[in-house]
């Protein structure tokens, strides 16, 4: 797919070196944006960079140094920044008996800190050039809450509280700051669950299938581009109608 509806705007996606985000930066450059792909495999964001014409950089999204060394190189090589996306993450899961407190602090840090981060240094950028547009991942997890997940919905539900905070800050120097909730998505993630836990979920959404990566990129398309020149603070779930 080619487009110009974000015909040369710059584009980072963190995560991007698989899975959704790999979708997102995909999605990106096949409207028209030239992205740089973020991920803490240097293996990975190569790969990904090569595969759809971008930059791949190496960035650890917990580390302050490194999200402000991400936004310089992205200004750096292509002279502004239009659109940041906060996807980098991982699980740790466990039950409240079992999990450790160091599975649940690097959760919590690399979604809820990095995304902060990004968010920090990204609007710098784009408040000084009245425009950008910032979307921040989180997921459905974060507003129904999963079993064995107490870290990861936390994270992703502040993510949510984050976000409208940001938003407000920032609405008034033209910078949008959303996030979007997926819900069941097909990914080597989930594709490594129970084959019985996976159709049980899968039967319980209302669309009565899973979604696929490219319908959440979808979403953000939507949110970079100026479709959505008068949306912020909003929060988009792309779960095939779960939780209503």
């Amino acid at each position: 797919m080619t487009g110009s509806l974000l015909d040369q705007r710059v584009a980072v996606v963190t995560g991007a070196g698989q899975g959704i985000g790999l979708e997102i930066a995909r999605s990106l450059t096949g409207h028209g944006a030239r992205v740089m792909v973020a991920d803490i495999d240097a293996d990975l964001a190569d790969k990904a960079a090569a595969e759809i014409g971008g930059l791949g950089v190496t960035c650890d999204v917990t580390s302050e140094d490194q999200v402000g060394n991400l936004v310089a190189q992205a200004v750096g090589n292509f002279g502004r920044l239009d659109v940041f996306v906060n996807n980098a993450g991982i699980t740790r899961d466990g039950s409240l008996k079992k999990m450790s407190v160091a599975d649940f602090d690097a959760v919590i840090s690399v979604h809820l800190r990095g995304t902060w981060l990004g968010v920090r240094e990204a609007s710098a950028v784009m408040r000084e050039q009245k425009s950008g547009s910032i979307i921040n991942i989180s997921s459905l997890s974060g507003k129904s809450g999963n079993p064995g997940q107490t870290n990861y919905s936390a994270a992703k539900a502040g993510i949510v509280g984050l976000t409208k905070a940001a938003a407000k800050e920032i609405a008034h120097h033209n910078v949008r700051v959303n996030a979007i909730q997926p819900g069941l998505i097909r990914t080597a993630m989930t594709a490594a669950m129970p084959p019985e836990i996976f159709a049980e979920r899968e039967a319980a959404i209302p669309m009565r299938r899973a979604g696929e990566p490219a319908e959440v990129a979808g979403a953000v398309i939507f949110l970079a581009s100026d479709l959505s020149s008068y949306v912020t603070g909003a929060v988009i779930e792309v779960g095939g109608g779960r939780n209503i």
